[in-house]
C-alpha cells in the first residue's frame, strides 16, 4: 500500500508533549485518521524551523508555516474543534455558512442546550437574571480600530453608553496588559458617565445578570448564548449569525435591536458545534477530521 508524504503538527512545547504521549484526545484522532489514510506525523515545536516549506503540515491556532499547511483551534470549548485554512475566524466555512433554525432538530438541540448549559457553568444559567447592566467584554487594543472592527474598542463602549440606556459594566481582560494612555482613556469615560463601573474578569458573575452584551468579537459572547443573552458585535467572528451587527450608521437601531432579541439559542449552538465543527468526544471524530481535511484538497 502506498506510503503519502509525512505530515508535520507544529505545537507548543507542552502541547507537544501531551501529543507525543498520547494524552491529547483530539490531536490522537488527527493523528491517527492522518495515519490511516498512509501518512507519516511527526510533531514539531512550533517555534523552531519548519521542515519543508513546501510540505502538508497542522499547527495549533497559528498560522501554517508551510504553503501546503492547515490549523487547528479549539471551537471556544473542549472537545469542540475546528480545522481551517485561514485563522481569521469571520473567514471560516461556519461562518460563511447559513443559520436556519428550522432545519435543526429541536428535541436534539434542547438536550444538548441543556447538557452543556449545566457541564460548563452549572446552575448559573438556570438561574440568570435579565434585567441588569449592559455588560461589555472588552480585548486588547482599545485606542486602535482594527480591520475586522467598525470602530476602535473605546469608541465601541462610548457608542454604548451613548444609545444604551441603561447602567454599563465594562469588563478589560485578566490576561490583557493595557497600556497607561488605554487605562487614562477609560478613566475619562467613567468620570464623564457615572453609569459606567469599569472592572477586570468575572465574565460568568457579568452574564448571570447582564441584560445583554456588547463586544467586538470577545468568545464571552458565545458563552453569553448559554445564559441566553442577546450579542451586539463592532467586529467580525465566525459565530455572528444570531447576533447583531452593529450599525454605525443606525446605532440606536443596534441597540435596540439587541435589546429586544430572542434567538433560538439550543438549535444556534446544537448547529454550529454538533454539526459544524468536531467534537473529540464522539465516535465520528476521526472521519469528521478526514472530512474537513478533503475539503482543503488532501488525499485522506
Amino acid at each position: 500500500m502506498q506510503v503519502h508524504a509525512p505530515v508535520d503538527i507544529y505545537l507548543e512545547a507542552p502541547l507537544r508533549e501531551s501529543a507525543e504521549a498520547g494524552a491529547h484526545n483530539f490531536i490522537a484522532k488527527m493523528t491517527q485518521a492522518l495515519e490511516n489514510a498512509r501518512f507519516r506525523v511527526a510533531y514539531r515545536d512550533i517555534d523552531g524551523p519548519v521542515q519543508d516549506r513546501g510540505a502538508l503540515s497542522l499547527s495549533h491556532m497559528a498560522p501554517a508555516p508551510t504553503a501546503r499547511g492547515l490549523l487547528f483551534r479549539r471551537c471556544y470549548h473542549y472537545p469542540f474543534w475546528q480545522i481551517e485554512a485561514r485563522p481569521e475566524r469571520w473567514l471560516w466555512d461556519v461562518a460563511q455558512a447559513q443559520f436556519d433554525p428550522a432545519q435543526v432538530q429541536a428535541k436534539a438541540a434542547a438536550q444538548f442546550y441543556r447538557f452543556w448549559q449545566k457541564r460548563l457553568f452549572g446552575d448559573a444559567p438556570r438561574q440568570a437574571r435579565h434585567d441588569g447592566p449592559i455588560y461589555v467584554a472588552l480585548q486588547g487594543r482599545l485606542l486602535q480600530r482594527r480591520s475586522f472592527q467598525t470602530c476602535s474598542p473605546i469608541e465601541m463602549l462610548a457608542h454604548t453608553l451613548g444609545h444604551g440606556g441603561k447602567p454599563v459594566v465594562a469588563a478589560l481582560h485578566p490576561k490583557e496588559d493595557y497600556s497607561a494612555p488605554e487605562l487614562a482613556a477609560l478613566e475619562r469615560l467613567a468620570a464623564r458617565h457615572p453609569a459606567l463601573q469599569l472592572t477586570t474578569g468575572g465574565m460568568e458573575q457579568h452574564l448571570a445578570s447582564c441584560a445583554y452584551m456588547v463586544t467586538m468579537n470577545s468568545a464571552a459572547a458565545f458563552s453569553g448564548y448559554f445564559f441566553g443573552k442577546p450579542a451586539l458585535f463592532f467586529g467580525e467572528i465566525d459565530f455572528h449569525h444570531i447576533g447583531v451587527k452593529a450599525d454605525l450608521s443606525d446605532l440606536a437601531g443596534s441597540f435596540a435591536a439587541v435589546a429586544e432579541a430572542r434567538p433560538d439559542y439550543a438549535a444556534y449552538l446544537y448547529w454550529f458545534w454538533q454539526e459544524n465543527c468536531i467534537n473529540a468526544g464522539r465516535p465520528e471524530a476521526e472521519e469528521r477530521i478526514a472530512a474537513r481535511l478533503r475539503r482543503f484538497g488532501w488525499p485522506v
